[in-house]
């Protein structure tokens, strides 16, 4: 499994997350990731964004987006499985 790593929600609460992985697709990076505290839920995947700082900052992506995204990260899975 992936580390974890303590993400901040909008209202400024503490989340812990295990981070699966970290791939790129057409020069977009994004993240594929499940709660801590429950690692039977769904993996989300998160586009990685970047603040005037260059701070990484994680964002939403529509449907289209986020099916492009999954079919990345299953074919990074399968690799890793071989």
């Amino acid at each position: 499994m992936g580390q974890k790593h303590l993400f901040y929600d909008e209202l400024g609460n503490e989340i812990e997350f295990i981070v699966k992985a970290k791939f790129t697709l057409d020069d977009t990076e994004y993240v594929a990731m499940l709660p801590a505290d429950d690692i039977e839920s769904d993996t989300y995947i998160l586009k990685i964004e970047f603040d005037e700082n260059g701070d990484e900052l994680l964002a939403g992506i529509d449907d289209d987006e986020l099916r492009e995204a999954e079919k990345v990260y299953e074919e990074l899975l399968k690799e890793n499985l071989q």
